[in-house]
């Protein structure tokens, strides 16, 4: 296989909890009179897509042809969130529904730290996830990918029936699962926890083969054709009935980790699109989070810089 092969064949639909990613930058010269608390002079603002758009707009970023579905609020969050992703060429299907606010992750940043982080959300209403079902089948027909990323933000309440539909029409499913439940993703072809989501579910394990032994049953669980582990300094792990095949962390300089799980299963997605196995997908993604990771905030990976970045290993 080329080093990347031709991403722009990949067809993907993301589902999943989206939100708007704010950053406020600024300077600390001085603690507050009122408080024990810095006082920062913001310089400039930032907005960037989050959460299953920041998914969306990875997989775009790499030349997927990307349709994005979730549920935004009648507000001006959701307006501009709307904007951003179809400035990265994302076709967005996002349902309003005027009872909530679109969900905001603002960040004030100074001295190039996080010092606050502060989130606005709400559920979605039942009636608007229904509508977003009909829309999901019609959008199922033109996708060969579907990923599933779920924040627990409520973007997802008709998972196991979206998983029976691509699974019927013979789709790739991808999940980047939250919570301590997984039984809700049986069905889908690979499954993406981290280190802190895979506690969560199989508890601490003692050593290697302790691990390899409760990801291979979860896998099994779940009906799963792979389980993809991501495990930051120690790289990534992935389980097959085939066995375990690992793939070392790129050592570079690790400025910022929030948005690296998107960018993985962005990768992933768009490398099975075009044709990838998954041991030459992990691969992909494992430079991309590489890249990733030394830059702040949820960025994204473009096509020039993972090639360019695979040359070199």
């Amino acid at each position: 296989m080329k080093l990347l092969p031709d991403l722009s064949r990949a067809k993907l639909l993301v589902v999943g909890d989206v939100m708007l990613d704010r950053y406020w930058f600024g300077e600390v010269s001085r603690i507050s009179p009122e408080a024990p608390v810095p006082v920062v002079k913001i310089e400039r603002i930032e907005e960037r897509p989050g959460g299953a758009s920041n998914v969306a707009r990875n997989a775009t970023a790499l030349g997927a042809h990307v349709t994005l579905l979730s549920v935004v609020g009648d507000d001006e969050a959701g307006a501009r969130l709307r904007e951003l992703v179809e400035a990265e060429q994302v076709v967005a299907c996002l349902h309003k529904d005027p009872s909530i606010p679109t969900t905001v992750k603002l960040r004030v940043i100074g001295r190039q730290q996080q010092l606050l982080r502060i989130d606005f959300e709400t559920q979605p209403s039942h009636d608007v996830l229904a509508d977003k079902l009909a829309d999901f089948e019609l959008l199922l027909a033109d996708c060969d990918v579907l990923v599933l990323s779920d924040y627990a933000k409520g973007g997802l309440t008709h998972i196991g029936k979206m998983i029976e539909l691509a699974r019927a029409g013979g789709k790739t499913i991808l999940v980047d699962p939250k919570g301590d439940d997984y039984s809700r993703y049986h069905g889908a072809t690979v499954v993406t926890p981290n280190r802190a989501e895979m506690r969560e579910v199989v508890g601490r394990w003692e050593n290697e083969q302790d691990l390899t032994e409760r990801a291979q049953a979860l896998r099994r669980a779940l009906g799963a054709r792979a389980l993809l582990l991501t495990r930051s300094e120690e790289g990534m792990s992935l389980y097959q009935d085939s066995g375990v095949l690992h793939e070392a962390a790129k050592a570079r300089e690790v400025f910022d980790v929030s948005g690296a799980g998107d960018t993985v299963i962005a990768a992933l997605a768009a490398m099975l699109g075009s044709g990838a196995t998954l041991a030459q997908a992990m691969h992909v993604a494992n430079s991309a989070a590489g890249i990733v990771v030394g830059k702040l905030g949820t960025a994204v990976v473009h096509s020039e810089e993972l090639r360019a970045a695979l040359a070199q290993d």
